[in-house]
């Protein structure tokens, strides 16, 4: 397995992101962590750096959506730390609702955001990495990418299976680049975005969602169901599932 020391996180200022930091710092790597909300990322890296004296911590505020700045800070991250080895793909929006509702602003906005938005970040990080001869990218999609779901988790659903349609092929362009290409696809883990769906026996705990998350993408596999239990198994049986059973998921 390749150390790689210099990690560069979007949407670090919460949920699996922030969870990720942490295991991430525990491990001695350096970190570049961008978000909306700056004050949160000031306080996790004044934090991190406290409970870790070893590591650097770095922050830029980045709103994903403002393609042009993906590129900026990126490239701001690499001056700053001397390089970048592994960009994680984390920001994402969960806000959906049924299709024909008069939503259309809440699903545009989540197709851009987990869609338009993560491929502008792949696109910085793979630009970067041609640049270094190497380097790893993890996106974060969900489990949700296997299938088309109704309700409120329709645009959702699209969103993650068309990054990881996207992941897919820039796995196959960069393979002879010394580029690593990882889908991450995460069940269900407490975080913000998990709030509303209650109590749920499959939620698992933020920290150890984070460790798992951490570990499948050390490993840098082609994909990662996490954590690999329950969700590699009904990874399997979601593909064959009625109709009747999806309806449940609205």
């Amino acid at each position: 397995m390749t150390l790689r020391k210099n990690i560069l996180i979007t949407g670090a200022s919460s949920g699996l992101g922030e969870g990720m930091a942490r295991q991430f710092a525990a491990r001695g790597r350096n970190l570049a962590l961008c978000a909306r909300r700056t004050e949160r990322l000031e306080k996790l890296a004044a934090e991190l750096t406290a409970a870790h004296p070893g590591i650097k911590v770095v922050t830029r505020k980045l709103d994903v959506t403002d393609h042009d700045s993906v590129f900026t800070v990126f490239e701001e991250f690499r001056v700053e730390l001397g390089s970048l080895d592994r960009v994680i793909v984390n920001a994402g929006l969960g806000k959906g609702q049924p299709v024909g509702k008069g939503r259309f602003d809440a699903n545009r906005q989540t197709l851009e955001v987990n869609f338009v938005a993560a491929a502008a970040q792949i696109e910085a990080a793979a630009g970067i990495f041609r640049a270094q001869g190497g380097g790893h990218i993890a996106v974060v999609s969900s489990f949700s990418a296997i299938r088309g779901l109704p309700g409120n988790l329709t645009a959702y659903a699209a969103s993650k299976a068309g990054i990881s349609a996207f992941v897919d092929g820039t796995r196959i362009e960069l393979k002879r680049k010394g580029i690593k290409v990882t889908d991450i696809r995460p069940g269900y883990i407490e975080s913000e975005m998990n709030d509303r769906i209650g109590r749920n026996p499959l939620l698992a705990k933020a920290e150890s969602g984070a460790r798992a998350l951490v570990k499948a993408v050390e490993a840098e596999g082609r994909r990662a169901y996490v954590p690999a239990w329950p969700w590699v198994p009904l990874s399997l049986a979601m593909r064959v599932v009625p109709v009747w059973i999806l309806r449940r998921f609205a």
